[in-house]
């Protein structure tokens, strides 16, 4: 564990979380000063990392809140440099729905009696779609930020060139075509652009923050699109979305130019699904103009308020 650092609003400690194969998972922990009144746990998005939700977690502990976030398999501080983009030799989309399994049973270990709420961004919402129907019992209600309940009519012949491709290139080797056909297309309709990730935010200073990190935008392997097709199907079939608890409180919400989960109208058909479920405490909310990154979008601050409020108002 590395030593914790402090500012005015909360303390910052970066641990490493085992999990149950043995994993080394690099795990953020921002805390409250003293006993918090609940906890969330954070799963990131593709190609991104999770300290990149620290100024979230700064506003969530400053009412209160402690965050954890781990570095999912393949990302950040977790992924060794020969697994960028690579999340496990089978099922990595369900290993990494494990690993937050894990780490929601450590929290609520280390945090006995607090409510545990997980949120989940792009990639991080439909692990946490898995989640859910696996393990809600863990949770006192379920955010997805930027997510989607269309399966695009592209993935059966994206399923045959990933097939191809990871057999011909190996599964383990940068797959450019598979990103181009699943995440290409998401800057056109903000062309012409600035930068290819335009779609992210209408704030320049966070789409130039995000091409320059580093351990962002990244072009992931064949396996993980592999991964990512299997685990869509999973938590599309009919079995998965009727596991997920009737009385688990839900949040949806996006942009309305978010190329996933808004202009597609991804998240409203998930919001359609989950409401014919019977779901009863099911809150949506479209923010008009806004791109994929709301929490990192030019009306961050009325996103971030309302979400805590969401929070707040279930975990007393």
């Amino acid at each position: 564990m590395l030593a914790a650092v402090y500012n005015r609003r909360m303390k910052t400690r970066e641990i490493s979380h085992i999990a149950d194969d043995g994993k080394s998972i690099h795990v953020y922990r921002w805390s409250p000063d003293g006993e918090p009144s609940a906890c969330i746990l954070v799963a990131h998005g593709m190609a991104e990392h999770a300290g990149r939700y620290a100024r979230f977690a700064a506003a969530a502990t400053a009412v209160g809140f402690e965050v954890w976030a781990p570095d999912h398999r393949g990302h950040g501080k977790t992924a060794a440099e020969n697994e960028i983009g690579w999340l496990a030799e089978q099922d990595g989309f369900r290993r990494v729905v494990e690993d937050l399994r894990g780490l929601a049973d450590r929290i609520r270990t280390e945090r006995p009696g607090a409510k545990l709420f997980l949120l989940g961004h792009s990639w991080g919402s439909l692990l946490s779609q898995g989640f859910i129907s696996l393990y809600a019992d863990r949770l006192a209600g379920c955010v997805l930020s930027a997510t989607t309940g269309i399966v695009a009519p592209a993935a059966a012949i994206g399923k045959v060139i990933v097939a191809i491709g990871g057999a011909i290139k190996g599964w383990r080797t940068k797959a450019p075509l598979a990103d181009k056909m699943s995440f290409g297309e998401f800057n056109k309709p903000f062309e012409p652009s600035r930068t290819p990730f335009d779609w992210l935010s209408r704030d320049p200073a966070e789409v130039d923050a995000y091409i320059s990190d580093p351990l962002c935008g990244f072009v992931c392997t064949w396996e993980y699109f592999r991964d990512i097709l299997r685990g869509l199907d999973w938590i599309n079939s009919g079995p998965a979305q009727a596991a997920i608890p009737k009385d688990l409180p839900v949040l949806l919400f996006t942009g309305s130019d978010d190329p996933l989960g808004g202009s597609s109208g991804g998240m409203m058909a998930l919001h359609e699904k989950y409401r014919s479920l019977g779901i009863r405490d099911l809150t949506v909310r479209l923010y008009e103009g806004a791109r994929h990154e709301t929490l990192n979008e030019i009306n961050r601050g009325d996103v971030t308020a309302d979400l805590l409020a969401w929070l707040e108002g279930r975990s007393g």
